[in-house]
């Protein structure tokens, strides 16, 4: 039979979250978390559950060779990581150790982990290739790595045609007219005197 809690609980909305803490727990850190969480009004607060020692914890990219502790929590208020990470800073704990995520997105990560380490491994990584022919090396020259290192741009494969009688006159532009070193300005009319205005009284 269930009891009171459990009925509670499938009768309201209900926010469940995975908090994860890479590295040993300092002493009396648990049972001082329990105590902040308590303003999320929590219908349950796991138990601690450790992994055994990983080369690389997942969700702690910045730490190496460490276990990773998990508790799920179930509140009757939502709460978000920051939050989180600021109760573990105020209880003397490195907020880049803690980490809280929902407990569905932590469970599908989990099993699309499992899924990819199970996969055979890419073919792209088997780099044991034989050596380049002669041909090959040849038409390699024309993907240098360097776009100005290129036969095309060098004008590699220029060619000359002739034309059936005679090459055209080459047209004129605006670069061949003659220029003069004469100002426009050297014949322009001048201006006549400006008349008076009145502002300067004469006697």
């Amino acid at each position: 039979m269930k009891n009171f809690k459990e009925y509670l609980a499938e009768s309201e909305r209900t926010y469940n979250y995975r908090i994860k803490i890479v590295g040993e727990l300092p002493s009396g850190f648990y049972d001082a978390l329990k105590g902040r969480l308590e303003q999320f009004d929590p219908l349950k607060i796991g138990t601690e559950k450790s992994t055994p020692i990983q080369a690389k914890p997942a969700d702690f990219p910045a730490f190496e060779n460490d276990k990773v502790t998990s508790i799920d929590v179930m509140f009757r208020y939502p709460a978000i990581e920051p939050q989180i990470k600021q109760i573990a800073r105020l209880l003397g704990l490195d907020e880049n150790k803690i980490v809280m995520q929902t407990s569905v997105y932590d469970d599908n990560n989990d099993d699309y982990q499992k899924k990819l380490a199970d996969q055979p491994p890419s073919l792209l990584d088997d780099t044991d290739y034989p050596a380049d022919d002669k041909a090959q090396k040849e038409q390699k020259k024309d993907y240098s790595a360097d776009p100005y290192d290129h036969a095309v741009l060098k004008n590699a494969y220029r060619s000359n045609f002739t034309i059936a009688g005679g090459s055209p006159k080459a047209a004129e532009t605006t670069n061949d007219l003659k220029m003069g070193n004469t100002s426009p300005l050297t014949h322009a009319e001048k201006r006549p005197k400006r008349p008076a205005t009145g502002a300067k009284t004469k006697g």
